[in-house]
């Protein structure tokens, strides 16, 4: 049964579900009809169609649904949890509803003899927020105790990439804030989209501070206050966010039992994690390779080669000679070869020979030209006002912000 909401035939809209319970139980009648709602989920290995079957949906109806959906609605994006609704008007289809996610969803309504699928359009606006996050444990709780979806981590993580390795780092304290882009709909947060601007106090990292701005062929990167590069020649880590397992150097194997050394830094981290290009480079190997699973190694400049291992899968297009890009996603972590449990195992080489990935300092890229300086720093003033300044303020002239959705 779909959960939160239900139904209703009259308005075609969803009511809270608590209010109309009794209704999902059993038919519910009108003066002139006779309605049914039949709310259900897709269920492991369960196609639409069987769904439907399932759902106790006439033979000919099903054919119905599916055909009006063709062109309409991709069946082989159908996922596990994806809800429906049937309304049957005294037996007969009515209306059909799709729901994947608050923006996407999918219908099909009875139009006299025929019915007629379509995607629902989903009205969503664009807001501009101020978000202050204070860390006492994590960057996950600080956004939880914001009022923020934890996914606001993600997206300063990717900002401060560069700089800052989010699970490390971090001090209690610590403090981030951020202008960024929320799509919402509804009174819902449906996503962040771009980070203006962005500054973090920290007791280990010291203050960061960076602004996003458009290069005059449409490309936009991050800057710092004084016009250098927010962006280095490598990441800190292969992950957004993950916590290191094992550190670089002699250890005691878990698999072999002996001490032996460990030529990298292992990621603790869910199976189908999306794993990092730390940098620009050519793909060496993308195969497995025995005791690294599958594992992918790519070769940089300056000397400079990165590998990752145990990994799940690969990305798209990844192959020996293959050029990727810093940021681009390469591959997922996983459990492949000798390995005691899901994580990444990830090695840097610098001539040659293995080097702590952690305790490296690599340099910025190039800074912005001289010429585009006095329109950066002109547009960069207004984003560091707002950026700068008092929370209820901000609040105070934006109006109360929706809250982000669970």
């Amino acid at each position: 049964m779909g959960a939160g909401l239900f139904y209703n035939p009259v308005s075609m809209r969803f009511a809270p579900l608590l209010c109309l319970v009794a209704l999902v139980a059993a038919p519910f009648a009108s003066a002139s009809s006779r309605y049914e709602v039949r709310n259900r989920r897709i269920e492991p290995r369960q196609t639409l169609a069987q769904a439907l079957h399932d759902a106790a949906l006439p033979d000919a109806q099903v054919e119905t649904v599916i055909s009006a959906l063709e062109g309409v609605f991709d069946f082989r994006k159908s996922r596990v949890g994806d809800q429906f609704r049937l309304v049957l008007r005294n037996g007969e289809l009515d209306f059909f509803d799709y729901r994947q996610s608050t923006v996407d969803e999918w219908q099909v309504r009875r139009d006299g003899e025929k019915y007629v699928g379509s995607k629902r359009t989903i009205e969503v606006e664009k807001q501009v927020s101020l978000v202050t996050l204070e860390i006492s444990t994590s960057l996950y709780e600080a956004a939880l105790a914001a009022g923020e979806d934890p996914g606001i981590g993600m997206v300063l993580a990717d900002v401060f990439a560069w700089d800052i390795d989010f699970y490390r780092d971090t001090r209690k304290g610590d403090r981030a804030r951020a202008l960024v882009e929320k799509f919402v709909s509804k009174g819902r947060v449906l996503r962040y989209g771009e980070v203006l601007a962005a500054t973090y106090e920290g007791g280990l990292v010291g203050q960061k501070r960076v602004f996003r701005y458009a290069m005059p062929d449409g490309q936009a990167t991050y800057f710092q206050e004084d016009g250098s590069s927010a962006r280095k020649t490598f990441l800190k880590s292969p992950l957004k966010y993950a916590h290191v397992t094992s550190g670089f150097g002699s250890r005691f194997h878990p698999v072999l039992k002996y001490q032996k050394n460990h030529n990298g830094v292992d990621y603790g981290t869910p199976i189908g994690t999306p794993v990092w290009a730390v940098a620009d480079g050519t793909v060496t190997t993308a195969a497995n390779t025995g005791a690294g699973g599958n594992t992918v190694c790519v070769r940089h400049t300056n000397g400079f080669e990165t590998c990752y291992l145990h990994l799940s899968k690969f990305g798209a297009g990844v192959r020996a000679g293959s050029r990727v890009s810093q940021k681009q996603v390469i591959a997922y972590s996983g459990n492949t070869g000798r390995s005691t449990g899901p994580h990444l195992h990830f090695a840097l080489k610098r001539g040659g020979q293995f080097v702590n990935p952690l305790n490296q300092k690599f340099p910025r890229a190039e800074p912005l030209p001289k010429a585009l300086l006095p329109d950066y720093l002109a547009k960069t003033q207004v984003l560091a006002s707002q950026l700068d300044s008092v929370s209820v303020a901000a609040s105070a002239s934006a109006g109360p912000g929706p809250r982000a959705a669970p």
